[in-house]
């Protein structure tokens, strides 16, 4: 079988869609490869998923996703959590994001951040691991897919680590698999292209 090679979010645009139909026929390593990247280091959610197959839609193997995560014991949801790269962290600045996370930062303007902006950025990073022991998640793109100003993070960011500690886990969970189901191209139905499921 001829198929699309995996889409990143950068390739997205202009490499050939994948569908619904390519991804219930594939092998399982080829369409676990199609869906790397959709959780971030966390392929055993695509492969929880995958063995949902064959799925009936793009809703299908996003409600799929997220049953693979809310099944997995709270370590590994923990171990996802703290796959994640600080916003504007150390990663960012070394060029270590996988190409994902690179995308989600640089739409967001995470990585034009003022000088001011980024010392704040790393203050909070440092206090939130420091309080909560994993780095914070959000969902950079906004609710409506538009993505968030860096006022608007640092903003989410100031509310969150405000929270008590017994409640900041809670808003966790939610932005990991909304940002795994948002993350990459996904199929839509049997035939037509895919449109963005990520973490």
């Amino acid at each position: 079988m001829t198929a699309p090679p995996p889409l990143t979010a950068q390739a997205a645009t202009t490499t050939p869609s994948l569908t619904i139909a390519q991804l219930n026929a594939a092998p399982a390593a080829q369409a676990l490869a199609w869906l790397d990247g959709v959780y971030e280091h966390s392929p055993w959610i695509a492969e929880g998923a995958l063995a949902e197959r064959p799925f009936r839609s793009l809703a299908h193997l996003k409600r799929a996703l997220v049953s693979a995560l809310r099944r997995a014991p709270p370590e590994a949801q923990l171990g996802l959590i703290r796959a994640h790269p600080e916003l504007a962290g150390k990663a960012m600045v070394a060029g270590a994001l996988t190409p994902e996370s690179t995308d989600e930062q640089t739409r967001s303007g995470l990585t034009h951040c003022t000088p001011a902006q980024f010392a704040r950025l790393s203050e909070l990073n440092a206090a939130y691991n420091a309080r909560f022991g994993w780095p914070f998640i959000l969902a950079v793109r906004g609710p409506r897919g538009l993505g968030l100003s860096r006022e608007e993070i640092i903003a989410a960011f100031e509310r969150r680590l405000a929270q008590p500690a017994a409640t900041s886990s809670a808003p966790c969970r939610p932005p990991a698999g909304r940002s795994g189901t948002g993350r990459r191209r996904s199929p839509s139905s049997a035939t037509q292209p895919m449109p963005t499921p990520r973490c």
